[in-house]
């Protein structure tokens, strides 16, 4: 009888994976909307930027491997 107790006591997984999850969610360090747009600029600036570089470098490899195949 002392067994059907304490497995009936025991959270299931669900509920002790919600009840974790809701602690680690309320340890984050949240950032202010300010924080978040001006991240969110960086992460756009960075975005384009790559972007430009990767297909400046596209764009002169494949003239390069044209005039090494022509």
């Amino acid at each position: 009888m002392a067994d059907k107790l304490l497995k009936a006591k025991a959270p299931n997984f669900i509920q002790r994976y919600y009840r974790e999850t809701i602690g680690e969610i309320h340890k984050v360090n949240w950032p202010t909307p300010k924080e978040a747009l001006h991240l969110t600029k960086i992460v756009l600036i960075v975005l384009v930027l790559m972007a430009a570089v990767l297909g400046l470098l596209d764009f002169v490899f494949s003239k390069l491997i044209a005039l090494i195949l022509a």
